[in-house]
């Protein structure tokens, strides 16, 4: 009789045990769906949150400092150039070629006695700017060394259209002894190294006042050039009116010349420009064709799917199945 009561008490605990365990199992599912299920909203809350963070912050630093990094005062950075509509800066148009005809000229007989256009060939100014006959004589004009002979030593020979233009001097150290420790740079690729390109350099050549305004420091050996960052610039001014007889009788005015000039920089800065425009034209022409096509062929394609009709073909009435 006690053994049958104790195993009786035995199976009643250990049924309360099974129970409570299975209770304990639910509970713990039904805790891990309802996490799961919470967990999404959560995380898209966060993401909401994060992005709407960073969104903040971008704006916040733009409404302070605007879209581009500037210097800490504006003498430091140069007053910003004037905005000036440039015919060769449009898609379709390309360059004045009597433009850069005197700009080039205005170069050789102002520019070209302290700066440099190292990567400017003869060659790449025949068709554009000069004939054969007057490159070639331009080339000849200067010389350039030979291979050495069969005793060493370098001979120098005319120029060819293959050779590049002359520098000025022969290295920097002597260019910087000439011009009172200031290194005039090299001007083949002036207009895409400095921001603002032709505006930037228009305005610095056109800037010049005749005294610096009132309150301005001014290095010694400087001149005051607004534009200039720190407004303190070693060149002084090089282009008065006048100064330079074009060949078309085109008055040579402060601004015209330096109007050349610039367009004349920006063609050695960029000569394949034309190229590039009818290249750039055609692909937009070619692409536009192909977009073309492709709508065309895939709504081809498709027609047959997203018009066809799925219809519902029910069982007929017959004997019922046995399962």
């Amino acid at each position: 009789m006690l053994a049958r009561s104790c195993l009786r008490s035995t199976r009643t605990f250990a049924s309360a045990k099974n129970g409570a365990l299975k209770f304990t199992k639910r509970a713990a599912s039904s805790s891990s769906g309802s996490a799961a299920e919470a967990s999404p909203l959560r995380l898209n809350i966060a993401a909401a949150a994060a992005t709407t963070l960073a969104a903040g912050s971008i704006a916040w630093y733009y409404h302070l400092y605007g879209p581009t990094a500037n210097a800490m005062t504006p003498a430091e950075e140069g007053l910003h150039p004037t905005k000036y509509p440039w015919v060769h800066e449009q898609w379709l148009k390309t360059f004045d070629h009597q433009a850069l005809r005197r700009g080039f000229q205005v170069y050789r007989e102002v520019c070209a006695s302290c700066h440099s256009l190292s990567r400017v060939p003869y060659r790449t100014l025949v068709g554009t700017i000069l004939t054969v006959d007057e490159a070639k004589a331009l080339a000849e004009e200067n010389e350039y060394d030979t291979e050495p002979n069969d005793q060493g030593e370098i001979e120098k020979r005319p120029g060819k259209l293959s050779d590049y233009l002359p520098s000025p001097y022969s290295n920097d150290e002597a260019a910087r002894f000439a011009n009172n420790g200031a290194l005039p740079p090299d001007l083949s690729l002036i207009v895409k190294a400095r921001h603002g390109g032709c505006d930037y350099i228009f305005s610095l050549l056109t800037g010049y006042p005749d005294e610096p305004p009132a309150g301005a420091v001014v290095g010694e050996g400087l001149n005051f050039n607004p534009y200039f960052p720190g407004t303190g610039i070693a060149m002084a001014r090089v282009l008065y009116e006048g100064l330079v007889d074009y060949e078309d009788e085109t008055p040579a005015t402060t601004s015209q010349m330096a109007k050349d000039v610039v367009e004349f920089l920006n063609w050695a800065a960029e000569p394949e420009m034309d190229d590039r425009k009818r290249m750039g034209m055609k692909v937009l022409v070619v692409t536009s064709v192909l977009l073309a096509m492709s709508i065309w062929v895939k709504r081809y394609k498709w027609a047959y799917i997203k018009s066809r009709k799925i219809v519902y073909d029910p069982p007929k009435d017959g004997p019922p199945t046995r399962l």
